[in-house]
């Protein structure tokens, strides 16, 4: 079962979202709230929702700034944006923000459901507008600054330069595989690439892969603390 929070400051909105995804097999929306500021803190760890469908523009705090403070305190839950706002600076604004989805509000009821499905199985929903702002063309590519991520993807993007898997990082990181796959789409917009191969290549370049984790057999919380 997904279980989803809508967020969203027009009520017929939230209603409309809340009946279509109650209606669909395999959901259940625990929640469904008007103020960004709401979604944070004790509600999204006391409703415990695998993805946020989060609006853009709120009164009290925006879809981007909710979405950092979400993944602040519950960094496994995937943040989907849902919006009218079609311009690129907002829509990588959304992704730098640690969302994984940005779908507009035009899209069909059924490309939202399949939407949320596709991001609980570890895709990347995007509309097709959001998509084209990824594409090299539209966006600078590999000019990012490892100033912009945190300790823990600088860590996880130095096992990436160095070749382990998901599965690796997560058993030496003592985190989920989801939580690894949530700290490298950050790491990917952070430094404006679109794979792992790219992200690999940059931190070579910048000097990142030279210090990976020692491989002493034992997890990276039992020698130098936990971070998730």
């Amino acid at each position: 079962m997904i279980r989803v929070l809508v967020v969203d400051d027009h009520a017929i909105v939230r209603r409309g979202l809340s009946d279509l995804l109650s209606a669909a097999e395999g959901i259940e929306v625990v929640g469904a709230i008007a103020d960004g500021s709401l979604a944070t803190g004790s509600v999204v760890t006391d409703l415990e929702p695998d993805i946020v469908l989060m609006d853009m523009s709120m009164p009290g705090l925006n879809g981007i700034d909710a979405t950092r403070a979400i993944l602040a305190v519950r960094p496994g839950t995937k943040v989907i944006i849902l919006t009218s706002f079609s311009e690129n600076a907002r829509i990588l604004s959304a992704l730098e923000a640690g969302a994984v989805g940005y779908l507009l509000k035009d899209a069909e009821p059924e490309d939202i459901i399949k939407a949320l499905r596709d991001a609980a199985a570890g895709g990347v929903p995007l509309s097709p507008m959001a998509a084209r702002a990824l594409l090299p063309g539209n966006r600078p590519v590999g000019t990012g600054t490892s100033a912009r991520l945190s300790a823990r993807e600088r860590e996880v993007l130095s096992l990436v330069a160095v070749g382990l898997p998901n599965k690796s990082i997560a058993r030496r990181l003592t985190i989920s595989e989801k939580t690894v796959k949530a700290h490298l789409t950050r790491v990917f917009t952070a430094l404006g690439v679109t794979d792992r191969t790219s992200a690999a290549l940059w931190a070579q370049r910048q000097g990142i892969a030279l210090d990976p984790v020692p491989d002493t057999g034992l997890p990276v919380a039992c020698r130098a603390g936990s971070r998730s």
